[in-house]
């Protein structure tokens, strides 16, 4: 509950007699929501709490009843990450069960859907009965996407049958493209990350590699291209990744005569 200048108490929804303090509270609080959306970048980012985080403002800013986030798996299907509370996440898993409802057609089709008590019977026969009896009767959702890439989607719904308004829909739409740029970010630097771990693991290999060709040449007086030959058909005859048993030449933990059998015409 907020406060409006006059000290009278602000119930949601309730606009007051000219609607502006309810107005500025909504604003407030979009401001701070899409702050919250942008901040993906930091190094305590979590995506759970990221993606609860967006429900709950949902609920907050679009006076939703309740709002779920699910996420594409990576192989086509989705999952289930946050829910705005209990029934909501149960309703959100009867849907993933069930392969149908508002979630599933607005991730498939990258457009958002609403639908009223009575669309939403004829469109999910099978989940609307289950919204209604978990007190919903008004049912939208809205895509996570950048562009045409779309990742998951937002789904909102209400006790009553007021549909949301299109300026509401068009608040609901950039929270969910604000997540979707900001978990493609994250994911995008931790890739970056990754690679570049990858990759200096790759340089340290090269290296050790490199120093046992030296050693291999040296200790059977061989050219360094078959002592690499040599290395590699230990590597394969012993079902080892190649840096490995590089590692273990140079540590002095495989000995010559070992090596030996596995000449460069080996």
């Amino acid at each position: 509950m907020t406060e409006t200048g006059a000290g009278r108490p602000v119930e949601p929804g309730d606009c007051g007699p000219a609607g502006r303090g309810d107005d500025v509270t909504r604003e407030a609080v979009l401001a701070r929501a899409f702050v919250r959306l942008a901040d993906t970048l930091a190094s305590d980012f979590d995506v759970v709490d990221f993606l609860h985080g967006l429900s709950a403002d949902s609920v907050e800013i679009l006076r939703a009843a309740a709002a779920g986030v699910m996420l594409a798996d990576g192989r086509g299907g989705m999952r289930l990450i946050a829910s705005s509370d209990e029934r909501m996440r149960l309703l959100e898993l009867f849907e993933l069960q069930g392969a149908q409802g508002p979630c599933l057609d607005a991730f498939s089709s990258g457009r958002s859907v609403q639908a009223n008590a009575a669309d939403s019977r004829a469109r999910w026969p099978d989940f609307a009965p289950q919204a209604r009896d978990a007190g919903f009767q008004l049912m939208c959702a809205v895509p996570l996407r950048v562009r045409t890439d779309v990742i998951g989607a937002l789904n909102l719904f209400r006790g009553s049958d007021e549909p949301f308004t299109g300026a509401e829909m068009e608040i609901a739409q950039a929270m969910a493209e604000m997540a979707a740029i900001g978990l493609i970010q994250e994911r995008a630097a931790r890739e970056r990350n990754l690679l570049t771990t990858q990759l200096q693991a790759a340089l340290n290999s090269r290296v050790i590699i490199e120093q046992a060709k030296g050693m291999i040449s040296e200790y059977l007086t061989m050219t360094v291209d078959d002592a690499f030959k040599v290395l590699r058909n230990y590597a394969h005859y012993h079902n080892r990744r190649l840096s490995e048993v590089a590692s273990d030449v140079v540590d002095r933990r495989i000995p010559s005569a070992a090596l030996a059998r596995h000449g460069p015409h080996f």
